[in-house]
């Protein structure tokens, strides 16, 4: 797949999930949009021949690894920073805020300063890297939030909306 489909997917997806966040979201157990974006850039990024760099493999690898770390305290970071509640029915609802937006962005500094190191130490990181590095992101926050959400829906003795 071409580096601009890559990016045009990956663009897709940030703006998607970044705009969405700040509307109020019903929280359910069946909810199958939270996994499907994370899936399919986990599937393109591991059908991407450059995955790691082969001329520098091990450094690639611990590249990639700081890539996928990062997402996942910007998932965790992001999950913290939204405001999950329940309403007078009992549906459990959640919505991010401008901090989550801080942790967007930090996020971002936090990929470009990794891609700047890259660069600087002559390996190569591709597009599949930083897809890696949203599904990472994207797959905790759903997990970290779907278990405050329980715990609020267990509060109120209410079964999970669907």
């Amino acid at each position: 797949m071409s580096g601009l489909l890559n990016i045009v997917v990956i663009t897709a997806a940030v703006a998607l999930v970044f705009v969405r966040q700040f509307r109020a979201q019903r929280v359910t157990s069946e909810s199958k949009t939270c996994w499907l974006i994370p899936l399919v850039l986990t599937v393109m990024a591991v059908r991407e021949p450059g995955l790691r760099d082969p001329a520098h493999h091990t450094a690639s690898a611990a590249l990639l690894g700081v890539e996928v770390l990062i997402g996942l305290a910007c998932g965790v970071g992001w999950a913290r920073t939204t405001r999950i509640w329940s309403d007078a029915e009992g549906v459990v609802w959640t919505k991010g805020g401008w901090a989550a937006a801080g942790v967007w962005l930090c996020g971002l500094v936090l990929r470009l300063a990794l891609l700047g190191v890259a660069a600087a130490m002559g390996v190569h990181q591709g597009s599949a890297a930083t897809m890696l590095s949203v599904a990472a992101m994207l797959l905790t926050r759903g997990g970290a939030t779907l278990w405050p959400a329980q715990a609020v829906q267990q509060k109120y003795r209410v079964p999970v909306a669907g």
